[in-house]
C-alpha cells in the first residue's frame, strides 16, 4: 500500500482511530439575514427543502462573509461552489496573474483570462454563476503588514495558500483574530484537509499543534516542482466548501479536531484525531508566539547551507549562455548538470545538459559522476534545487561548482522562449 502524504508534513497527529458523530455541534457562525428573495428563494430551493439547512441556514448563508485566500487549485473550485451555495460576501485575497499552466486545475479561470488577474477573472466567473454574491477583491500579496486588516471582518477564512510561510501566518493571524479557517493542502495524488477554529472550543488545536515545525528546506516540492492531479484540486476544494457551510450554519458535525486524508490512486479517505497540543507555541499553556513573526526566516526556502553555498556561487542565464558558447569553440570546459526529475526535462532543457536528479546526490551516488578535472555548473526548475545541490558538491571537494539562479524558468524567459514553461 502506498505511504500517505502525511509524512511529508511533520507534525504529532495521534495515531488513526475511528470517529464516531457527535451529538455536540459548534454553535453557527452567522446570524441569520431578515430575508429571502422570491428571486433567492427559487435559486436555492434545492437547499431549503434540506431540512438542516432550510430557511434560517439559506439566511445564514446570505449573511456570510468568507475570505478565500488565493484563487487557485483550492481557491477555485471553493470559489465557485461558495458563490453558488448562496455566501453573500467573498472576500478574494490574490495577486497573481491567470498563466496557462493554471488552466489544467483552476478551473474559475479560461483560456481568455490568460495574462488577467486572477482576481478579477475569478469575480468575473461569479458574477456568472451567482450575481446576488458581493465580491471583495484583495488584489495584494498578504504579509505581515496588511494580513490582519485584511482579515478582519470576515466570519470564515478558507485557506488555499501553497507554500508553509503563508499558512503558519494564516493560522497566526486567524488565532490572534479568533476567526476559524478550513485549511486544504494538495500534493500530486494526496489531499489534506481540517478547520482549525481554536475560538471555538478550548479543546480544539491549531495547525501549529498539528505541524509544530516546518519540513526542512527542499524536503516537500511545491506543486510547481513535483505536479499536482487537477481533479484533486476539486475534491479538496469541496471539503472545504462542505465545512465552511456546516460551520456557517450550524450543522453537522465539523472536522475542527480532525484531520481529513485521501489518497486518489487508492480512493481512499482516511480520518485521524488531532488534540491540542499544551505545548504549542501559539495556543499552548505557555505560548511563545504572541505576534506575527519572521514566517520567511521560519520556514525557509533553502537550507543555511545551501545560501552559504550560492553565496559568490551563483551565475546568470546569460552567464551561462556566453559559457556555453566557449564550451562549443572549446575555449572552456566545464559540466552542466540537470537536478531535475527525467519527467521535468521532457517538458523543457538546457542544451548541453546531463541529467542527474537531485536523489541522486541526497544519496551520494552522484558523486562518482561528477568528472574531477572540470568545473561543475549545475542547475534546476527555479535555483532551489541547484542550491541545495551545490552544497553538497561544494562539499565534497568541488571549490569551484556555481549553479544557475532561476534556472530552466530563467533560461526560457530570457534565452529561449521557443520552449514551454511548467
Amino acid at each position: 500500500m502506498r505511504s500517505h502524504w502525511l509524512s511529508l508534513e511533520p507534525g504529532r497527529p495521534t495515531k488513526e482511530s475511528p470517529v464516531s458523530q457527535s451529538s455536540s455541534r459548534l454553535a453557527a457562525l452567522v446570524e441569520p439575514a431578515a430575508e429571502l428573495t422570491t428571486d433567492e428563494v427559487r435559486r436555492y430551493s434545492r437547499h431549503l427543502i434540506i431540512p438542516d439547512v432550510g430557511m434560517s441556514g439559506q439566511k445564514r448563508m446570505k449573511n456570510a462573509k468568507v475570505l478565500v485566500i488565493g484563487a487557485g487549485g483550492l481557491g477555485s473550485p471553493a470559489l465557485l461552489y461558495l458563490a453558488a451555495a448562496g455566501v453573500g460576501t467573498l472576500g478574494i485575497a490574490e495577486f497573481d496573474t491567470v498563466d496557462e499552466s493554471n488552466l489544467q486545475r483552476q478551473v474559475i479561470h479560461g483560456v481568455s483570462d490568460i495574462d488577467k488577474p486572477k482576481g478579477q477573472s475569478a469575480k468575473e466567473s461569479i458574477a456568472e454563476i451567482n450575481p446576488y454574491v458581493e465580491v471583495v477583491l484583495h488584489e495584494e500579496r498578504l504579509d505581515n503588514d496588511n494580513v490582519m486588516s485584511v482579515f478582519e471582518g470576515y466570519d470564515l477564512i478558507v485557506d488555499g495558500t501553497d507554500n508553509f510561510a503563508t499558512r503558519y501566518m494564516v493560522n497566526d493571524a486567524a488565532y490572534f483574530l479568533k476567526i476559524p479557517y478550513v485549511w486544504g493542502s494538495i500534493y500530486r495524488f494526496d489531499g489534506q484537509a481540517s478547520v482549525f477554529a481554536p475560538s471555538l472550543g478550548d479543546d480544539l488545536p491549531c495547525y501549529r499543534c498539528l505541524y509544530p515545525e516546518p519540513p526542512p528546506p527542499g524536503m516537500v516540492p511545491s506543486c510547481a516542482e513535483g505536479g499536482v492531479l487537477g481533479v484533486l484540486c476539486a475534491s479538496i476544494g469541496s471539503i472545504q466548501v462542505n465545512e465552511a457551510i456546516k460551520l456557517i450554519t450550524g450543522i453537522g458535525d465539523p472536522i475542527a479536531g480532525k484531520l481529513m486524508i485521501y489518497d486518489a490512486l487508492e480512493m481512499e479517505y482516511r480520518k485521524l484525531k488531532v488534540r491540542k497540543d499544551p505545548n504549542c507555541a501559539l495556543c499552548g499553556e505557555n505560548a511563545t508566539v504572541t505576534g506575527l513573526i519572521d514566517y520567511d526566516a521560519f520556514c525557509g526556502a533553502v537550507s543555511d547551507e545551501a545560501a552559504e553555498a550560492a553565496a559568490g556561487s551563483t551565475i546568470s542565464v546569460v552567464t551561462l549562455e556566453k559559457m556555453l558558447e566557449e564550451r562549443e569553440a572549446g575555449e572552456r570546459d566545464f559540466v552542466l548538470v540537470d537536478v531535475r526529475e527525467p519527467n521535468e526535462a521532457e517538458i523543457n532543457h538546457i542544451p548541453g545538459a546531463v541529467l542527474i536528479p537531485k536523489g541522486e546526490f541526497l544519496n551520494g551516488n552522484a558523486l562518482s559522476q561528477l568528472p574531477s578535472d572540470k568545473q561543475v555548473v549545475m542547475h534546476c526548475k527555479s535555483g532551489v534545487r541547484s542550491a541545495e545541490t551545490l552544497a553538497i558538491v561544494k562539499g565534497a571537494g568541488y571549490a569551484d561548482a556555481v549553479h544557475v539562479g532561476g534556472g530552466v524558468v530563467a533560461w526560457v524567459s530570457q534565452i529561449d522562449p521557443s520552449q514551454p514553461t511548467y
